[in-house]
This record gives structure tokens, sequence and C-alpha cells, in this order.
């Protein structure tokens, strides 16, 4: 991707339709330059001589580069050869306004959702791509397997989720068993003492014998 945005994306050709002066011939042709478009043309319309482009729409001349860059995919130009000029459709219809012409897009951010099947066992795969400004892509494949093989991935995560889960219960009640023990042994000791200790009893009185 670096090497890709250090580099110039490569034009590519781009159709355009070219008619001749009085548009009773029309032809669609591909070019990535102006050069290439007037070449294209004159093979297309046949005309023997250097020819001129001009818009159909309201005949503006199409001289420089960066003029031809700006133009849309499938703008309608027209072919003059020496001492034609532009003139206005008569065919009804045929003429297009530059006000209703939608304004030119470009497109930021394009994505795409691609859901197929490899096998026909298969739940089905979704392919996600993402294209930026028309040239820089990304794409991720999710690709979920059959219901038996699913099936057996859920119940081995479930297996090992309540494993994990019993041996977290299992030393978290081990260590609760040794606070409790810990807090125990001093009240032990401290009862101990009083039990071991012998109660003494009072000496009983002596009789008196009698002589």
């Amino acid at each position: 991707m670096t090497q890709q945005l250090l580099s110039s994306p490569a034009s590519r050709p781009r159709p355009f339709r070219v008619c001749n002066w009085d548009r009773s011939l029309r032809k669609g042709i591909m070019a990535q330059n102006l050069s290439e478009l007037l070449r294209q043309a004159q093979a297309a319309l046949l005309t023997p001589g250097p020819i001129s482009l001009v818009l159909d729409e309201d005949g503006t001349a199409v001289e420089t580069e960066s003029f031809f860059q700006t133009l849309e995919d499938g703008t309608v130009l027209m072919a003059l050869s020496k001492g034609q000029t532009w003139a206005v459709s008569k065919t009804p219809g045929y003429q297009l306004s530059l006000s209703n012409k939608p304004p030119r897009r470009i497109d930021v951010a394009r994505v795409t959702f691609d859901l197929y099947k490899t096998n026909p066992r298969d739940l089905g795969c979704l392919n996600v791509k993402a294209t930026l400004y028309g040239t820089y892509s990304m794409s991720y494949d999710l690709r979920c397997y059959g219901a038996k093989r699913l099936m057996k991935e859920a119940l081995r995560w479930t297996l090992f989720t309540m494993q994990a889960t019993g041996h977290v219960l299992l030393g978290t009640s081990c260590y609760m068993q040794q606070l409790l023990d810990a807090t125990e042994e001093p009240k032990e000791a401290e009862i101990s003492p009083a039990l071991q200790t012998p109660l003494s009893l009072p000496p009983l009185p002596r009789r008196k014998t009698l002589q």
C-alpha cells in the first residue's frame, strides 16, 4: 500500500462518443488522453484530413489535455474537419442542456458486500471490500462452514468456557477457605488455655475424733 501511495495511479482508457459534423455517423471509442482521442476519432469516422473536437452539446472546443481530463465518461464529442462548423442539433430530444447535467461525482469510499457459497452444504461466505478514492482497496473474506462443523466449534468453545469457569471457581473457593481457616485459628488459641486449667476445690473440713 505504501508503494501505491507513493506512485501515481496509472491512467486508464475512458469511453467517449464521437460524431461527424452533421451527426449522421456516431462511434464509440476508448482513449486515455487527447492525442489518442483525436487519432481514434479520425480512424473511426474515416476522416482523411486533421480534425478538431468540440462538445456536441454547446460547441466548446476541446484543445488542451487539462480540459480533456475534466470530461466525464461517455461525453459526446463532434469531430470537425477544415471548413466545418458546429451547429445546433435539429433532432428533437438529442440536444442536452448544461443546466440538467449532473455534477461530476468523486467517490471517496465505497464498501461492497458479496455473499457466496463454495459448497452447497456450507451456510455461505461473506466478502467485504472497501475502496478508497477509486484506487486503493482492501478486502476481508469471512467464511462460514457447514452446520455440523459450526456446531462442533460452538460446543468446543462452550466446553472450554465451562472448564475455565470451573477452574476459576475452584481456585476462588480454596482461597476463601484458607482465609476462613486463618481467622479461626487465633480464636481457638485463646479458648484452649482456659480449658486446660484444672478447677481447684476447697479442702474438706476434718472431723474431730472422740477419745
